[in-house]
């Protein structure tokens, strides 16, 4: 469908440019807007018209998605779902968002605009100042998006009393901002949003992490994300996933929603490559076995990685996680130091149990990627030397090294604002791999300091000979070479290169 008047049109913002610079290109994955999807089938079996622009998996720049927007579908309401394809990683969209907002306006003042997603429902009197739009949606999104563009519609104008009665809902009115209290969480999402509208996504332009196909390093394609469950009921100060839903929260799909969504991947688009987007999906064992048990009586060969903690794994279920397809599991280590590990509240796990459940999952077949974070509030150069070496110890078959963000919707916001430390000057800023990242300082350390150490690592753990001998054991020289090559790219680092000219 296309050349109509459609009631919506949602909006996946980004650059892959911009976000992972030259790792754009090659390394990083192209990942569908699964959330961008679901609501998208929400409004549509409401009755309503919908369309779907991704920008990043089109390759449009912000100019260029507006002008698909504006000449291909003439939309009642546009929406920018600005959620991260990281848990905590919406915030980097923004800058994105709000150039595609201001494209929109300039082609049509009279557009009406709704952000929704992490960053805006952590920060929404501040997006709708900031931002060329209309509307602010401060929770999940799908009820606060049918009621808005119902009112439309309808013929409601800015402040009139209809847009007054929808919940989550901030809103201009006599050029005053205006919100309304929270809605309630959807709590039916087998009945109302069972599935990702897949057919308004370009299947054919996504793309695996390049670790993710390991196995196959030639096979990153076609690839497919999507959740099982909704929200954490965890509460890591690094994190924001919760800002959405006001609370630690945690809904699910049922087993047999979750493998519709897969027949239709695997049979209609050919997808053997699927994440499992959920902030935390191995938690409920009856919910992770029952999507296993359903998988395994399909006979599908799948290629799967999700989310796990070190606490949550349990006796019994990696044998079947194995049988399912399970190829990877990411786990959330994040500093090698109990006492860093304490003051962000990531479980009360050790050492011993970092390097216990890595061995188990290895040895059940299972690939783990590692997730590390340098520049925790307690870090010292120390304490981060002491997770490097712990994540050398692991020699996960990958490694993710981040630093800490005081993404908004945190606590480590709150804490950044209430000791007056820096906060990047641009959205783009809380992108790991992007030029302007900016990291939170700690109490001894400096921003520059940090990221510093955190790229420094990240080449030490890459061509490290124990890791680069398992790798080639495991899957051959083409891994190896892929991951040289990937070694070979430095990235361009803003604050680093400020910081070096001030010491010269």
């Amino acid at each position: 469908m296309s050349n109509k008047n459609f009631d919506v049109v949602l909006v996946n913002p980004g650059s892959r440019r911009a976000v992972y610079q030259v790792l754009g290109d090659e390394f990083s994955a192209i990942e569908p807007p699964s959330l961008a999807g679901l609501f998208a089938t929400y409004l549509r079996n409401k009755g309503l018209s919908v369309a779907l622009v991704d920008a990043p998996a089109d390759n449009l720049s912000p100019e260029g998605a507006a002008q698909v927007i504006s000449e291909k579908y003439f939309p009642i309401l546009i929406v920018m779902v600005v959620y991260g394809f990281q848990p905590s990683a919406s915030t980097q969209n923004m800058t994105a968002a709000g150039e595609t907002c201001r494209a929109l306006k300039e082609i049509d003042p009279n557009s009406k605009i709704m952000m929704t997603g992490t960053h805006p429902a952590a920060l929404p009197e501040r997006t709708m100042k900031e931002e060329a739009i209309d509307f602010v949606c401060d929770r999940e999104g799908p009820e606060t998006i049918l009621q808005t563009l119902l009112a439309l519609k309808a013929g409601a104008k800015e402040g009139d009393a209809d847009f007054q009665k929808i919940p989550s809902l901030w809103y201009w009115s006599d050029r005053v901002i205006m919100s309304n209290a929270p809605g309630p969480l959807m709590a039916d999402l087998d009945g109302e949003m069972p599935a990702v509208a897949w057919d308004l996504l370009p299947m054919s332009k996504y793309r695996a992490h390049n670790w993710h196909c390991f196995e196959d390093i030639h096979a990153r394609q076609p690839y497919a994300s999507m959740h099982t469950g909704l929200g954490c009921p965890f509460s890591c100060t690094f994190c924001c996933i919760n800002a959405p839903f006001g609370k630690p929260s945690y809904r699910l799909w049922s087993p047999d929603s979750v493998i519709a969504q897969i027949d239709t991947l695997v049979n209609q688009y050919g997808v053997r490559n699927i994440k499992f987007v959920d902030e935390m999906f191995v938690l409920n064992r009856a919910h992770v076995e029952g999507i296993c048990d359903h998988i395994i009586a399909r006979g599908y060969d799948l290629n799967i990685w999700a989310y796990a903690r070190i606490d949550t794994i349990k006796d019994g279920m990696l044998e079947k996680l194995k049988r399912a397809g399970f190829r990877w599991l990411a786990l959330g280590i994040e500093s090698g130091s109990d006492h860093v590990r304490d003051g962000v509240e990531k479980g009360r796990f050790g050492y011993e149990d970092i390097i216990k459940i890595v061995r188990k999952t290895q040895d059940a077949g299972i690939n783990v990627i590692g997730n590390y974070i340098f520049g925790l509030p307690d870090d010292t150069h120390d304490s981060m030397q002491e997770t490097l070496d712990l994540a050398l110890e692991c020699n996960c078959e990958f490694a993710n090294f981040y630093c800490a963000m005081a993404y908004p919707g945190s606590k480590l916001y709150s804490l950044a604002l209430e000791k007056g430390w820096e906060l990047p000057d641009s959205w783009i800023g809380y992108s790991q791999h992007s030029y302007e990242c900016h990291p939170l300082r700690t109490e001894t350390l400096t921003s520059a300091e940090v990221l510093r150490f955190r790229d420094s690592a990240f080449i030490k753990y890459f061509i490290h000979p124990s890791y680069l001998s398992m790798v080639k054991r495991k899957f051959g020289d083409d891994v190896v070479a892929h991951i040289q090559e990937m070694t070979r790219f430095k990235l361009k680092r803003k604050i680093l290169e400020e910081s070096s000219v001030r010491l010269a």
